[in-house]
């Protein structure tokens, strides 16, 4: 791993925060998991951290505050503030406390579900009650979040709602370093906005700075003075066409390989399997639809949040045999709910659920194994979605198991395919969540998807924390697996997971409205939401 620093600007004054030769390694064999690495932070500056998925942007921000998980430990290197050394242990976690604010990559797997939104974001103000409210309120409004959610809990919290929580948890003490992993992934374009001005606003601020990761360039460029890049020594894939030559045998691997449960309904081969806007133009949603019935559909689907509050009424959508459909709509709307819903981890308020045309139960419990297998969903939150005491190898090995009965050596040979297919090297295997940065357990819960041989496959915020090489493999690798594979359902921020999408419906208003096709050149603006008609898709 080689690290450049480029830098924009020269600090004035003396350095707030200095890092020099900060290595990590992992405990059970003494891999080097983070080469040295050496950084500085001036007053009111703010330093981005650039570079490939799995290059160790995480795990330098966790070594610098000494919060590494079990299995890796700090092998080398000094972290100084304000020219003081701050060692592992006592002495970091006290610093920590006081002068820093934190924010990581999972942040919803770091708010406690049971707690009110209010109570969490200002836990760690030291002023009165009122003061206190106080605070949370204007963090709460600064960050777009509506003053209703102060009283939920966080585990009703949606992905993009969860994250700016933590971000004014973060923000709520007002710490001298504040520090970001990923603070705009899961966000809408407007949501990502009220994120980057926040961080504007501590620029140029007496004895503040601020250590930012991003895979988002344009938040890079407009934010950081300094930039630091993180560059992986070796890579599987690197490059468009060697990306393509690898998604082209994964895909292969993949779809040869699947093993599922016998069809009454063959899946229509796409219409070109070559890779997306390649030629061929979109199918909008008021296309006619040539499957003779859908893999998936919803009629009349009406989704409210643990507390009552409505997200969609009475909403309709068709998945056809092959197809990709994308949903998009500002955080909050219920895109996560409504995938939720589809796979029965939290059943609908009313409608009806149809899988290749036959009645879907609304609860997973009410679902055979076969229904289980056809529709797979691959999480947000990859730090929940992945049990922590299994390694990687385990995880992606029980669909298998439970849903074809491989057995384990099979199962060793199947899951390397997986794990290659997606992107991530088969030595990942052995290694348990906690070990990978959030990109790649994103694409471990992919492959656990893919093992089961869904004829549905739920997709939530798939390219969120990938660079753009790693997700273009993602998206290249979904775009031919549904020739004649699974049926893929995306939610979405991102413009262009959309454009890969045969229909985008927008939920806005509580409604499902149909949405011209977007290119990746033209950006989803989600700032202005409006209300369509009552939505019918297919």
């Amino acid at each position: 791993m080689t690290v450049h620093d480029h830098e924009k600007s020269v600090p004035t004054g003396a350095p707030l925060l200095t890092v020099e030769g900060l290595t990590v390694r992992r405990a059970l064999d003494g891999a080097t998991v983070l080469p040295p690495v050496g950084l500085r932070v001036g007053p009111g500056q703010v330093l981005a951290v650039t570079g490939v998925s799995g290059a160790g942007k995480s795990t330098l921000l966790r070594a610098l505050l000494d919060v590494l998980p079990d299995g890796l430990h700090r092998a080398a290197g000094t972290v100084c503030w304000r020219g003081a050394a701050v060692p592992p242990g006592g002495e970091a976690r006290r610093w920590r406390r006081a002068r820093c604010g934190w924010l990581a990559q999972d942040p919803g797997a770091a708010l406690n579900p049971l707690w009110r939104v209010d109570r969490l974001i200002g836990e760690e103000f030291t002023g009165d009650a009122t003061a206190r409210a106080r605070r949370v309120e204007t963090l709460m409004r600064r960050l777009g979040l509506p003053p209703g959610l102060a009283s939920r809990r966080a585990g009703e919290l949606s992905g993009g709602q969860a994250q700016r929580v933590a971000l004014a948890r973060a923000l709520c003490a007002d710490p001298e370093l504040l520090v970001l992993d990923e603070p705009t992934s899961a966000l809408d374009r407007a949501a990502a906005d009220l994120v980057a001005e926040e961080v504007r606003s501590r620029r140029g601020s007496p004895g503040r700075c601020v250590v930012l990761v991003t895979h988002d360039a344009r938040l890079a460029a407009e934010l950081a003075d300094r930039t630091l890049v993180l560059a992986a020594g070796a890579r599987p894939v690197s490059g468009t066409d060697a990306g393509a030559r690898h998604t082209a045998r994964a895909t292969a691997t993949v779809r040869g390989r699947m093993t599922r449960a016998p069809r009454k309904e063959p899946l229509r081969p796409a219409a070109d399997p070559a890779p997306a806007r390649a030629g061929r133009p979109p199918r909008t949603a008021v296309d006619p639809d040539p499957s003779p019935a859908p893999v998936l559909s919803a009629r009349g689907l009406t989704l409210r949040t643990p507390d009552g509050t409505p997200l969609l009424d009475a909403g309709d959508l068709d998945l056809p045999a092959g197809g990709w459909l994308a949903v998009t709509g500002r955080s909050g709307s219920g895109k996560t709910t409504l995938l939720h819903a589809l796979t029965g981890r939290r059943p609908p308020a009313a409608g009806q659920l149809l899988l290749h045309g036959r009645p879907l139960p609304a609860g997973t419990r009410s679902r055979d194994r076969r229904m289980l297998r056809a529709v797979q969903l691959a999480g947000q939150d990859a730090v929940s979605e992945l049990n922590p005491a299994h390694t990687v190898g385990r995880a992606v090995a029980r669909p298998l198991k439970v849903f074809h009965g491989t057995t384990a050596a099979a199962g060793r040979e199947r899951v390397r395919e997986l794990l290659e297919a997606v992107g991530l090297p088969a030595e990942l295997a052995g290694r348990g969540p906690a070990e990978l940065s959030g990109g790649q357990r994103r694409r471990v819960v992919l492959a656990r998807a893919l093992a089961a041989g869904p004829d549905v496959l739920l997709l939530d915020e798939p390219t969120a924390g990938l660079d753009p090489d790693s997700a273009r493999l993602v998206l290249d690798l979904l775009d031919r697996l549904r020739a004649d594979g699974p049926a893929v359902l995306t939610v979405t921020h991102d413009a262009g997971t959309a454009a890969r999408a045969d229909r985008v419906l927008h939920l806005t208003g509580r409604r499902l409205t149909p949405r011209p096709h977007t290119t990746s050149d033209h950006p989803l603006d989600e700032r202005t939401e409006h209300s369509g008609v009552r939505p019918h898709d297919g």
